[in-house]
């Protein structure tokens, strides 16, 4: 019997290389049904100063990176391994973006029914493909029934501050412990490979750890 081997992700829904390394991994996980992975997502949000309502895409990325055609420049390695994943992300489509503390708090809730990564799949499929705006409360509602979550029960707790500063004081947790960009995976708790990796190193990587077992 394979041990199971604990690998955590520190990701932010808007992050399309964390969309792009998830895609990745998921290729490697297909073709070695026999890993030893069990997947564990952390918050990490790429904006945390973000206001709660979100702002217009266009000028977020102009002030971010300086201009239009700076902001065209710094996505253009985006869209290529987007393309080389086979992934066809709507970056015409995105209007807005959003906050990402409430899509976290949807992920971590989804956590505890088992259904996670099913949440990160469906919040990367709706941000990057649907361009919906996951910062509002009615689309994550709509995502959590999706994924057979209780979108009543998704809606009343967004309406609290459950888990608000959970979610916080984890994100603080993983930039103390160095990380600075994501995606960020920790194989086994010891081993940090940043960046969204080829399928190839995953597959590696399951190789190695089932050998040594």
């Amino acid at each position: 019997m394979t041990q199971t081997i604990k690998l955590d992700i520190m990701s932010d829904p808007i992050c399309p290389w964390c969309y792009i390394g998830k895609t990745h991994l998921d290729v490697a996980i297909k073709d070695n049904p026999n890993h030893p992975f069990v997947i564990e997502w952390h918050p990490f949000q790429l904006n945390p100063d973000m206001p709660s309502g979100g702002m217009d895409r266009r000028a977020y990325l102009e002030g971010k990176f300086g201009g239009k055609e700076a902001a065209a420049k710094a996505y253009a390695p985006v869209l290529e391994h987007a393309q080389k994943a086979g992934l066809d992300i709507n970056f015409e489509g995105m209007k807005r973006t959003p906050n990402t503390l409430n899509a976290h708090r949807l992920i971590h809730w989804a956590g505890i029914e088992g259904r996670q990564t099913a949440a990160v799949s469906a919040l990367f499929h709706a941000y990057f493909v649907d361009a919906r705006d996951i910062g509002d409360a009615e689309v994550l509602a709509d995502i959590a029934d999706g994924i057979e979550m209780d979108a009543a029960v998704v809606t009343r707790l967004l309406n609290t501050e459950e888990d608000v500063q959970a979610i916080r004081d984890r994100d603080a947790h993983s930039r103390k412990m160095g990380i600075t960009s994501v995606p960020t995976f920790i194989v086994g708790g010891q081993h940090a490979v940043p960046g969204a990796q080829p399928p190839e190193l995953w597959t590696n990587v399951i190789a190695e750890l089932t050998q040594a077992q």
